[in-house]
């Protein structure tokens, strides 16, 4: 007999995905496929959240059991130059995207950042630490948490960390690129955080969609922590690419917003999901990187 993935984790669900062309969102759609969900995967040509009425009329005709809204503006410096671009994706449609979908009854799933917190502590930051962006990025997003979570009583706010996967731009595919080319690079020492393969937080999005008791803020961020030096040296390693890495300072590298230098992610939640090591998702990335080459 073939078992329905859908009776290991529950009811089958109507899972709407919006961003769904993107890196994270592109996980999403497979995981919730794999775990045998009913899926309306949403890319940005067919689905512009900054729209009302479309966003509107999407949610009535699919009529979703829960949205994992995976839309964002993600260019951190660019944010800096175009407020309203970021504000308009990052803030307002976040919002839109939860009313509508708690006018059909649905629960939504809003992946949110790092970004939100100042990086002035040295151990993990919980749940229901003080938030203080540095940025204009940052500032969108926490603005696009705070309106979800007015607008839809059924929301999770699942934050995440210093991203990489198939799809999109990553500093893992940045440095597979410069290590193939130069005989050493300079990366900075001073910016801490959790490195998250978008496989392992796309089975944990949709986990969470699957989970109705599961709302408000959750931590969702590979196990671990390293500096971007050190992701750098363990990518050379584990692709076996002769590349020294140099260590800078981020004073050496003036970007047009500030980055948090501690953004470790923990959890102080009883009902927390634990993503496996950051190691072994940089892994299973290249793995797959291989495997499709």
């Amino acid at each position: 007999m073939t078992l329905d993935p859908a009776m290991l984790y529950g009811k089958r669900l109507r899972l709407l995905v919006t961003g769904a062309g993107g890196m994270l969102g592109r996980a999403v759609v497979e995981a919730a496929r794999q775990r045998g969900h009913d899926v309306f995967a949403a890319t940005r040509a067919e689905l512009d959240v900054t729209a009302e009425a479309a966003v509107r009329a999407a949610m009535l005709e699919w009529r979703p059991d829960a949205v994992v809204n995976c839309a964002a503006y993600t260019d951190v410096d660019g944010a800096e130059r175009d407020r309203a671009a970021a504000d308009a994706v990052n803030h307002l449609a976040a919002g839109r995207v939860a009313d509508a979908a708690a006018e059909v009854g649905a629960r939504i799933v809003h992946v949110s950042t790092d970004y939100v917190f100042d990086g002035s502590k040295r151990e993990p930051w919980v749940e229901s630490d003080p938030v203080a962006p540095l940025g204009v990025y940052g500032e969108t997003k926490l603005a696009g948490e705070r309106l979800v979570a007015a607008a839809n009583p059924a929301h999770v706010i699942a934050r995440t960390a210093w991203l990489f996967g198939t799809g999109g731009r990553n500093f893992v595919d940045t440095m597979l690129a410069l290590g193939a080319e130069r005989d050493e690079v300079s990366v900075v020492t001073d910016q801490i955080g959790c490195p998250t393969w978008t496989g392992h937080l796309a089975s944990a999005l949709v986990e969470l969609a699957e989970r109705p008791q599961a709302t408000g803020i959750h931590h969702l961020a590979g196990a671990g922590q390293c500096s971007w030096n050190e992701l750098a040296l363990e990518i050379f390693e584990r692709a076996g690419i002769d590349c020294r890495v140099l260590p800078a300072t981020s004073d050496q590298f003036v970007r047009p917003a500030r980055r948090p230098a501690y953004s470790v992610l923990g959890s102080e939640r009883r009902d927390r999901i634990v993503l496996p090591p950051w190691q072994r998702g940089l892994a299973q990335y290249l793995a797959a990187r291989v495997a499709v080459s």
